[in-house]
């Protein structure tokens, strides 16, 4: 009886002993700081193509790496203290997924590696010194939306986040300056939130624009499916990057492939965790522009969408 006593003592001290290597080992997995400046809702494509990208890199969530989120709201106020909490936290990587958490990020630390997935030109942002040579601790992915921007102001309107004012700045520089090449009128539309989404629709019937280019902006990739309901129920002929956007009755999605992006940002971050220094990463431009097309809204608007515009559409929504 006390041998079987003694062996029942050892089992459970075997047991406790392995409860806090089991604890090292969850703790031993890299922690990943996931930072956006808007919600998950809408962000569902792009955030699975991230978690693709990084397990291409070897990183497989939950597995070998944890991940912080850290959502914004459409709240840029609210980022310094995320940010600062990721960093309290100790995090690997501060994976900056939109202009505003990018900014907000590098601001607040020098020393944790961080990798940016943006729409504007890192640069003129200050994010990083060259996109070849990007010193410090600082890399990432850009997409081609600056370039685009010229080609889609024949729509005369243009609606910018003015909370997000580089972005915004940016986006409407060029607008301006396309516009006047073109000899045409550029209106310039500002929403900061959702609330302000039907004035802006109301404004458009007001002005009679021809039509309404979206800028790019994490707030309207958010509310993208919205935006294009309210542009159907409107008549408004209006572009916006991103499937979702044609698909929901916008007239047409064009603009850089924000999913590619994304992936690019999740095998950098994973580089980054095997060891790779963000001054040596140079960084990504994401090149690659789609364009989607929704018939039947051009039909409901009375427009004939050319054979050739079509035939380079990645995909014609009927």
């Amino acid at each position: 009886m006390p041998d079987l006593r003694r062996r029942q003592f050892i089992t459970l001290l075997g047991g406790a002993a392995a409860w806090p290597l089991a604890a090292r080992a969850q703790q031993a997995r890299p922690v990943i700081g996931f930072l956006n400046s808007t919600s998950p809702h809408g962000y569902a494509r792009p955030l699975s193509a991230f978690l693709k990208g990084l397990s291409e890199a070897g990183y497989v969530e939950r597995q070998n790496v944890a991940i912080e989120y850290r959502w914004a709201e459409g709240h840029n106020d609210r980022l310094s203290a995320m940010v600062t909490d990721l960093v309290h936290r100790q995090v690997a990587v501060i994976a900056a997924t939109s202009t505003p958490a990018a900014l907000v990020a590098k601001a607040t630390t020098t020393t944790i590696p961080i990798v940016f997935e943006t729409g504007g030109d890192p640069v003129r942002l200050g994010l990083v010194a060259s996109l070849n040579r990007p010193g410090g601790n600082v890399t990432g992915i850009t997409q081609s939306n600056v370039e685009e921007m010229p080609k889609l102001v024949e729509f005369l309107t243009l609606l910018v986040n003015p909370a997000n004012s580089t972005l915004a700045e940016t986006n409407a520089r060029l607008a301006q300056a396309a516009a006047k090449t073109l000899g045409l009128e550029l209106y310039l539309l500002n929403a900061s939130g959702e609330r302000d989404f039907d004035e802006i629709f109301e404004k458009l019937t007001q002005l009679r624009a021809g039509g309404l280019v979206i800028g790019g902006d994490p707030l309207f990739t958010s509310h993208s499916e919205q935006l294009a309901a309210l542009a159907a129920s409107h008549a408004v002929p209006a572009v916006y990057k991103g499937r979702e956007f044609a698909a929901a009755g916008g007239l047409l999605s064009y603009g850089g492939d924000v999913t590619e992006s994304y992936r690019l940002a999740g095998i950098y971050t994973g580089r980054v965790l095997k060891g790779d220094k963000p001054s040596n990463l140079p960084v990504q431009q994401a090149t690659k522009v789609e364009l989607f097309i929704n018939l039947k809204t051009a039909k409901a608007l009375g427009i004939t969408v050319p054979l050739p515009l079509s035939g380079r559409a990645d995909e014609v929504i009927e």
